[in-house]
């Protein structure tokens, strides 16, 4: 007499994590640090200051903000200098901005890579912020001089500052894996990611302090990721008082942006060389 066995397979959808194929990744992390290298020749190649850009952007910014919205429309600074007040905070915008705006494009502009070899694309994006990283390091030197030059010492919130910027990275890395999967699909995506990048800065307390929106409403306004994030750095370095119900709300809901692109980018990875 045969035993007679019936077996029932359940097909499930996978999680946003989940699909990503993390061994492979691991597999391939020698070309994750290649692409890294690579965008950062290719950013500095041929330039004549070659990394003092990194300095210049945000620092140039700071002196058009502090004479616009410092100096001349009396912007609060929570009682600190303005200029550091707002560099401060244009470091981690300049990391978020750029890497939203190079991830944005670096599936487009690496096509000739894709159509070609296989590997995990999701390092494509992933690399365009290794190179950002590089420009936040040297930009932060002259925040440093800055700080001794105000007389202001950070106390413990310093520490903090690490997760922080790895918060920044992983909102940066769901958005620009978002963006650079719809500009793969829809090329006028390229012209919205710059007007996307301008209406940001202005949603985030950058060049305002984010205690002039009212209490009752703060939590809109952590709706976007980088107020808590921003205003939070702010706070671990210039020894002002840590915002945690900010910070809480902004990490959430840049942890869900990058859950979000994660799906979105695995769902319509295996397009990208047939459409690019």
């Amino acid at each position: 007499m045969s035993n007679s066995r019936s077996f029932e397979i359940i097909i499930e959808p996978k999680g946003a994590l989940k699909a990503l194929q993390w061994k492979e990744i691991w597999q391939y992390r020698e070309l994750l640090r290649f692409l890294t290298v690579r965008d950062i020749k290719v950013r500095y190649k041929q330039t004549v200051l070659g990394g003092l850009w990194s300095i210049l952007q945000p620092f140039m910014s700071m002196v058009v903000f502090t004479i616009f919205f410092g100096m001349l429309a009396k912007v609060p600074s929570d009682g600190l200098p303005y200029p550091i007040f707002v560099y401060t905070a244009l470091l981690p915008w300049q990391f978020f901005s750029n890497g939203i705006s190079n991830a944005g494009n670096s599936l487009v502009a690496s096509s000739h890579l894709i159509s070609k070899v296989y590997f995990p694309r999701i390092f494509i994006p992933a690399a365009s912020l290794g190179a950002g990283l590089l420009d936040f390091l040297v930009a932060f030197i002259i925040l440093i001089a800055m700080m001794f030059y105000y007389g202001i010492y950070p106390g413990l919130g310093i520490f903090l500052m690490p997760v922080l910027l790895l918060g920044v990275a992983v909102t940066a890395l769901g958005v620009g894996m978002t963006l650079s999967a719809l500009n793969v699909a829809y090329r006028d995506f390229r012209y919205v990611i710059p007007f996307l990048v301008q209406l940001w800065l202005f949603a985030t307390p950058v060049i305002y302090p984010a205690s002039i929106v009212p209490e009752g409403w703060r939590w809109l306004i952590n709706l976007n990721p980088m107020a808590g994030f921003i205003s939070a750095f702010r706070s671990s370095l210039l020894g002002t008082p840590i915002p945690w119900n900010d910070l809480f709300i902004s990490g959430a809901v840049g942890l869900g942006l990058f859950a979000l692109g994660i799906a979105y980018f695995t769902r319509m990875e295996r397009r990208f060389a047939d459409i690019i």
